[in-house]
């Protein structure tokens, strides 16, 4: 059983406050033929610092970077080791230093990690995080196979060689110990699918039903094509600061006050039994008897996460996160990984995770609304790019700049898409806190993000 020794659950602090000073992106789609990801990094970078009333020019803003974080799953896709020196390049960065970070589907989280850490040290005070993905140069069938590589290659690359059949397994086994109809799961899909139909960003916007889910073409059961997050190609890019220098850029910027990362075996079969690790707003008496049936945290519970959590909530000060937040993204890279997200991260206590779905709480109007973005299901899932676009998402809807980059008719155009007559408003109103989670394989590495106003 792992025991904690005593440094290992320290809180972690930043020497000095990080803010969040602009965010920009490329719509996303399946192929992106006529560009290329240097030009889809520049696009993100244009918009960041061009469209987000920074008081800098372009000339200006890069005269001002000293440190550069750059984000991208895997080489494979494009074809080019060391990619980021190009990007980098391309972008007028050289000769400063940069860093490229590799941590699976937890890639973006990470590298807005790491950009983190340079500017709380000291080391850095503004520092551009740009993430991107080229997932179109390659059949999807072998670029499952890529993505399925971040998995153990000895032992779980025989399921298939693809990431449905690795979650469907968990899948079965959730189901089976929560008795969680498949109506639920099939409601997150609906939900996501639903919200990306209000950006000109999303890949895969669909209004459908839940009959549609459960009748959709299985990929590996119990999950169908529409609970799968989409293989995407496209940028984002997020622009940190020290606290001078935000103010110096912009009169709202948001605090990153917490970001904490967590990891557990890339074996899910070595995940030993443990005690659960309880968050602020749980106590002994939350579990009392739920392990005499089953071990924690099993096939169908992830530590990395429930570890980020932990430390992000306690560093940011965090009690009850479906209270203190006023909305999330979670990395829905399936409809049943994101149920189990939402245990791990304390939104329900493990084996109640689809009463945050059922009861409304998930949905805008509801108490944590998730995934207003359209998620990796509905939007997107460029993975270097997804934790990054996560937080843009969030960072604009804390500005209440939500319809400035969804319901403008001229962002739809620039992407060739036409404004849909049933958009939704889905700025939140009076938002002041929100939650990112980044999640990579089958919950190996795990980052947790808590942004507000300050």
């Amino acid at each position: 059983m792992i025991k904690f020794g005593t440094g290992n659950l320290r809180i972690p602090k930043f020497e000095k406050p990080v803010y969040l000073v602009a965010g920009g992106m490329t719509d996303f789609r399946k192929r992106y033929p006529e560009k290329s990801s240097s030009e889809l990094c520049a696009d993100a970078l244009n918009m960041a610092v061009n469209e987000n009333d920074l008081k800098v020019s372009m000339a200006e803003f890069k005269g001002l970077v000293n440190f550069c974080v750059y984000s991208q799953f895997a080489d494979h896709f494009g074809d080019q080791l060391l990619a980021a020196a190009k990007i980098h390049d391309y972008l007028g960065f050289d000769p400063l230093g940069n860093i490229e970070i590799k941590t699976g589907g937890a890639t973006g989280g990470h590298a807005v990690l790491a950009g983190a850490l340079a500017v709380a040290s000291g080391y850095a005070n503004l520092v551009p995080v740009v993430g991107w993905e080229r997932m179109d140069e390659v059949p999807t069938k072998v670029g499952n196979s890529y993505i399925a590589s971040a998995a153990d290659k000895d032992f779980e690359s025989e399921l298939g060689w693809m990431y449905a059949s690795y979650y469907a397994l968990m899948a079965q086994r959730y189901i089976h110990e929560n008795h969680v109809p498949r109506e639920t799961l099939a409601k997150i899909a609906v939900k996501n699918h639903g919200y990306a139909v209000s950006s000109p960003f999303s890949q895969n916007p669909l209004r459908i039903d839940i009959d549609d889910v459960l009748a959709n073409a299985m990929v590996s059961d119990p999950l169908a094509f529409l609970e799968c997050c989409v293989m995407s190609t496209g940028a984002a890019t997020l622009v940190l600061a020290d606290e001078e220098m935000a103010f110096k850029l912009t009169d709202h910027p948001v605090k990153l006050s917490a970001i904490a990362s967590g990891t557990h075996t890339l074996r899910t079969a070595d995940r030993r039994d443990m005690e659960i690790l309880l968050l602020p707003n749980e106590t002994p008496d939350t579990y009392k008897g739920y392990k005499d049936t089953r071990e924690w945290p099993g096939f169908s519970s992830f530590l990395a996460a429930r570890m980020a959590a932990y430390l992000a909530y306690n560093m940011a000060g965090i009690t009850d996160p479906v209270e203190d937040l006023d909305l999330m993204e979670t990395h829905d890279a399936f409809t049943i990984s994101d149920i189990q997200t939402y245990e791990d991260v304390g939104l329900r206590p493990y084996g109640q995770g689809r009463d945050f779905v059922d009861s409304g709480d998930a949905y805008l109007g509801g108490r944590l609304p998730t995934n207003l973005s359209g998620g990796l299901i509905g939007t997107m899932h460029a993975v270097g790019a997804t934790g990054v676009f996560q937080m843009i998402e969030l960072f604009w809807q804390l500005q209440n700049k939500w319809a400035r980059f969804h319901a403008d008719p001229k962002m739809w155009e620039r992407f060739g898409k036409t404004i849909p007559d049933d958009i939704e408003d889905l700025q939140v109103p009076n938002a002041n806190r929100a939650g990112a989670i980044s999640h990579a394989g089958t919950g190996s590495h795990v980052s947790v993000a808590i942004l507000e106003n300050v």
